[in-house]
């Protein structure tokens, strides 16, 4: 019988047992600290805290806060609050960015040793001999990647942290934006009540006039396609109020039930007094923007990556096993085994020459990614500033001036001057200058959360501002004539 025997040296299967050790544990606190580290990059820039309901006390506290929020109007704090603890949507992004993390830790451990074992039987001369082959084998190669490995790893999850923080802001830009709409459209459906309010009043009334001899049948039917046409407005505006509530409702992931206790403001919040600065704008999008972040990153690794290709490209492959042979009635030998490919067909030259084209096409797309972020970031303080200014202007001279005229012409109906279909002409203008105070505000505040897109690094669409005129406007002006 004929024993073989092959075993790794002690200090190879120390440190390769000693790197295990280090590497077992290391999954947990790796999505753990990513799951911190999203929460310190966001926290500032939402102004909200993501909580990860990974545990069923987790869960049912969510629950009971939801209630306890959805007892009162939801503002826009509220509503990102609840988006970045709550949703569903954000809590699939936590659990994928955990599963990620874990697959990024698994990435940057060792191979497992390779057992082999052969069993051989021969038979000679009417005897059996029994042959045994035992290798436990590690690939050196792989233990000289390790560093390599490691800071892959460690790259990767910093791209896994970005990326969920990047993922973080987008929901709260969504649910600050969803609000806005939701309230603005509020809003609006009471505007264009007003409208009708106006419009079947002014219709009955010439009605009435036609009836009685002192309207003309055109001047009616003018009154009336007014009132037609506050029919059809007040339609779309409850249309309009009731998608955007809905995609409010998805933002936040509230249940049927929720949904149905969900109270909003009656109007949006009041315009800051000052606008921010440009200069202070453009300084902190260089110095929180996610993608410029990451893009440093990726060039870093990158570049530290095209060395080791260097090395890599002539030795891919290197592995050592230790050897002890025994055999019955013969002293035991002792060696070991060497595994190294040769580069005679494959020299290496592609693997350098991709390495060089990567870095230089990731050199490029950092630089020009700083470009995008600067033009990105004035593109949205431009659209932030018309808004604001506006904004203020409707809110502090059209507004007012409309109420001027509106209380003038209430002396001057007083004092028989001017006729009631003039008045109700001068209201609905008046109505109107209110309408589109109301969309100045909105498309403010949308600004204002697209800007904080921006200035964190995921920029959101590019923001048109409304310049409908007022639907209200003069459709039965002078009709009273």
């Amino acid at each position: 019988m004929t024993s073989k025997n092959l075993r790794r040296p002690r200090g190879l299967a120390a440190g390769a047992l000693a790197t295990a050790l280090l590497l077992g544990g290391c999954a947990t606190s790796a999505i753990n600290e990513n799951f911190a580290g999203v929460q310190r990059l966001t926290s500032g820039s939402t102004g909200a805290e993501i909580k990860w309901l990974n545990t069923v006390e987790a869960r049912q506290q969510a629950q009971r806060d939801v209630e306890a929020v959805l007892a009162n109007p939801v503002n826009a704090d509220d509503a990102v609050r609840l988006s970045l603890a709550y949703s569903p949507a954000l809590q699939a992004a936590l659990f994928e960015s955990a599963a990620s993390s874990a697959t990024a830790t698994q990435s940057a451990r060792l191979p497992n040793p390779i057992f082999t074992f052969e069993r051989l039987v021969r038979r000679e001369g009417g005897g059996t001999d029994l042959d045994i082959g035992r290798m436990l084998g590690i690939s050196v190669f792989d233990l000289f990647l390790l560093p390599s490995r490691l800071r892959l790893a460690d790259f990767r999850q910093q791209q896994i942290q970005l990326a969920l923080a990047s993922d973080v802001v987008q929901a709260a830009t969504e649910a600050r934006q969803n609000w806005v709409r939701a309230v603005a459209a509020q809003q609006s459906v009471q505007y264009f009540e007003q409208v009708k309010a106006v419009a079947d009043a002014s219709a009955e009334l010439a009605r009435r006039m036609q009836a009685a001899g002192n309207f003309s049948r055109l001047q009616r039917a003018r009154e009336q396609a007014f009132a037609a046409d506050a029919v059809a407005q007040l339609a779309r505006a409850r249309q309009t109020a009731q998608s955007t509530r809905e995609a409010l409702v998805r933002s936040l992931g509230l249940s049927d039930v929720q949904a149905r206790q969900l109270k909003l403001p009656d109007r949006l919040p009041e315009l800051p007094k000052t606008a921010r600065g440009e200069a202070e704008v453009a300084q902190r999008a260089m110095d929180q923007r996610l993608d410029v972040r990451l893009a440093r990153a990726n060039l870093e690794f990158t570049a530290r990556d095209l060395g080791l290709s260097r090395v890599t490209s002539f030795v891919n492959g290197l592995h050592i096993a230790a050897v002890r042979n025994s055999e019955t009635g013969e002293p035991p030998q002792k060696g070991f085994e060497l595994e190294v490919p040769l580069p005679i067909f494959d020299f290496g030259d592609a693997i350098r020459a991709r390495s060089q084209a990567t870095y230089m096409a990731s050199l490029n797309r950092t630089a020009q990614l700083a470009v995008d972020a600067s033009s990105q970031v004035r593109e949205r303080y431009g659209a932030y500033r018309t808004a604001h200014d506006l904004a203020r202007h409707y809110l502090e001279e059209v507004v007012p001036l409309r109420r001027t005229i509106h209380d003038e012409n209430q002396l001057r109906y007083s004092g028989m001057l001017i006729g009631v279909f003039e008045l109700l002409a001068d209201a609905r203008e008046q109505i109107g200058s209110v309408s589109q105070a109301i969309d100045a505000q909105r498309d403010f505040w949308l600004a204002d959360a697209a800007l904080q897109a921006a200035l964190i690094g995921r920029p959101t669409a590019s923001l048109t501002l409304s310049a409908e005129p007022a639907a209200a406007g003069g459709a039965g002006a002078g009709a009273g004539h």
